[in-house]
């Protein structure tokens, strides 16, 4: 692989330190993809813990909401509710996000026992997805880490929220622009999130 494709030196050190806490849930068919940008956004941010899920002869284990947070899980669910409703609590919230195909994401309510106790959110429309690396099912679906920054923007709220957002968003932009050049899909005149190389 290329070096020069990595974007570990966009990743901020130290992590992000956020209020709200991170659990990604991501099925172990998605772990195994490097277009995968769940772990990615793990990697941006301080709080955060992942579970890998659905691996055969082995049920999921429980989910245990910490007492000190608010639990929620981000899937649009007929009874979820607009997650900017949690953005003033007075307690933090543990976000959890599903990771995975849409068909993936939308078993983990019932597949992981006391998940259906938490509460649903959904995030307002924004501006379209930048993600040109698989084809999306939904017309207004968004790459797990494009979802985890807005929703981030939205609970850690004014400019701390943008500075999070921003910063995961540059790190994504990165790796879909070097994917795409890598494949010969984009010319490195086109880059606009930092230079590539073919240093070994």
């Amino acid at each position: 692989m290329l070096s020069g494709l990595c974007v570990c030196a966009l990743i901020p050190a130290p992590k992000l330190k956020t209020r709200t806490r991170l659990v990604l849930f991501i099925h172990r068919f998605e772990d195994r993809k490097p277009t995968n940008t769940g772990r990615l956004a793990t990697e941006c941010l301080a709080n955060s813990e992942v579970i890998v899920r659905g691996q055969p002869g082995h049920p999921d284990a429980p989910y245990v909401p910490q007492p000190e947070s608010d639990s929620l899980l981000l899937f649009p669910s007929p009874d979820a509710t607009p997650l900017a409703e949690h953005a003033r609590s007075s307690r933090p919230v543990t976000l959890i996000v599903p990771d995975g195909s849409w068909r993936q994401a939308s078993k983990v309510r019932n597949r992981v026992p006391g998940m259906r106790e938490i509460p649903c959110v959904w995030l307002p429309q924004d501006v379209q997805s930048t993600y040109r690396l698989r084809h999306e099912a939904h017309p207004t679906g968004l790459a797990t880490i494009e979802a985890i920054a807005r929703a981030f923007q939205i609970l850690e709220g004014g400019e701390r929220g943008t500075e999070v957002r921003g910063l995961m968003e540059r790190v994504f932009n990165a790796m879909v622009e070097r994917t795409l050049w890598s494949r010969g899909q984009l010319k490195t005149e086109e880059l606009q999130h930092g230079t590539v190389s073919r240093e070994l």
